[in-house]
């Protein structure tokens, strides 16, 4: 939809600039007036995400979901998108629970993930975990913020317990749907790793289905985004696995069913083969 405005604007900017225009002299006015028009209005488009984000003040806690920012981050995300030839293929995307909230899990490989996951699930309002680290990064720190997404320090128990206690809050208030990528790194080999089991408490106090996706090919988005290439990534919802279905299971055993849902899913070239071991035990 930004896409689809910014150049229908560029196209009536350059219709006007070619009235009027002497004998042939439009056939050059009106492209050159079209692809300026199309430079500036991406510039104004950055420079107001920019300042949306300058004015988020991250000592604040956030109380709510903010459906200004998520509305704005879903068409920034549709723009980014199409302008890098990104093309997400998905399958399963039917079943997502339309009732109610619920947690989703998710290999990770790459920093596009979450964007990618924003994108094929714009309805369910996805809070996601994420490292400290991140809260600070350019524009998308404070963003983040915005649609109540959660830090977790991964390097302390107690502090990351209250990032799973503060989930569950947020779920049982029905805030949003808490996303979290188990395996809570991305690892260089950019395969599927062991989990932290802990995230699924989330799920057990609030009785809510689990979402289990996996995504394929996402790090091959920032390898081709420098030569403007395609790059084509597959988002594959495998189940949803109700309440009634983990009920009684520990977060070890309920870890070990997902990742092993995951791994037949991704196939042996995607796992890494001594967590694959250390998870069939």
């Amino acid at each position: 939809m930004l896409i689809g405005g910014i150049l229908l604007l560029a196209a009536l900017f350059a219709a006007a600039m070619s009235i009027g225009a002497e004998g042939l002299r439009w056939l050059w006015i009106a492209p050159v007036s079209f692809v300026g028009g199309v430079i500036a209005l991406l510039v104004l488009a950055f420079v107001f995400f920019w300042l949306m984000c300058q004015i988020v003040d991250q000592s604040r806690e956030q109380k709510h979901d903010s459906k200004f920012y998520r509305t704005m981050l879903g068409l920034y995300i549709a723009a980014i998108k199409t302008v890098t030839r990104l093309h997400i293929h998905t399958e399963g995307l039917e079943k997502t629970p339309k009732d109610g909230r619920f947690l989703l899990v998710c290999n990770h490989t790459s920093l596009a993930d979450p964007v990618i996951l924003l994108h094929c699930f714009a309805d369910s309002q996805l809070a996601f975990i994420s490292k400290r680290e991140n809260a600070s990064m350019f524009l998308v720190g404070n963003a983040m913020h915005k649609i109540m997404c959660q830090t977790i320090n991964r390097e302390n128990d107690r502090e990351a317990l209250k990032t799973i206690l503060k989930c569950i809050q947020l779920i049982k208030e029905d805030e949003v749907s808490i996303a979290v990528f188990p395996e809570g790194y991305i690892h260089k080999d950019k395969k599927l790793h062991h989990f932290r089991s802990g995230v699924f408490k989330i799920a057990q106090k609030t009785q809510v289905p689990i979402v289990v996706c996996t995504l394929k090919n996402t790090p091959k988005f920032f390898e081709n985004l420098p030569k403007l290439k395609r790059t084509d990534v597959k988002l594959h919802l495998l189940d949803v696995i109700r309440p009634e279905q983990y009920a009684g299971m520990t977060t070890v055993d309920l870890g070990k069913w997902v990742y092993r849902m995951m791994a037949e899913d991704l196939g042996p070239e995607l796992v890494s083969q001594d967590e694959e071991m250390q998870n069939d035990t």
